[in-house]
């Protein structure tokens, strides 16, 4: 393990995650992009029930040192990842990778902030996914 209080921090955060999703909700209205505001309202939720499933679960994996640290490190990544770059766009309107959601040119660095958080959070969830399945096979 990588520490008992491992499973503890991913609740919390978590928690923290899911509370801001919440209050985010509050927030569609007044937003640029009210329908990203949606999605970043839905982000915070989600996300934050997931690092409150993986803390469920962290005693259950069966994996080294690093890979538990890995893990962890990318989670909280990931998922705070995600909902700081979706609330970027719905509070400026930019995010033209997600144009589903309304996502429009926001000039070349907010743009490339908001891409690298979304390619790189990808990657990361992705790599939890398979550290997560690895270390519960592995059980």
């Amino acid at each position: 393990m990588q520490s008992d209080k491992t499973p503890d921090k991913l609740i919390f955060f978590g928690v923290l995650l899911f509370l801001a999703g919440l209050i985010v909700g509050f927030l569609i209205p007044v937003l640029a992009n009210p329908r990203m505001g949606l999605s970043t309202h839905l982000e915070g939720v989600m996300n934050g029930l997931f690092l409150v499933v993986l803390g469920l679960i962290w005693n259950r994996l069966s994996l080294s040192q690093k890979a538990l640290k890995t893990t962890y490190a990318l989670a909280l990544y990931g998922t705070f990842a995600n909902f700081i770059a979706v609330f970027l766009a719905a509070i400026t309107g930019a995010g033209k990778m997600m144009p589903l959601a309304g996502g429009k040119d926001g000039g070349l660095q907010l743009e490339a902030a908001i891409s690298f958080l979304l390619v790189s959070l990808a990657l990361a969830m992705i790599a939890v996914c398979i550290l997560v399945l690895k270390g519960l096979y592995r059980r």
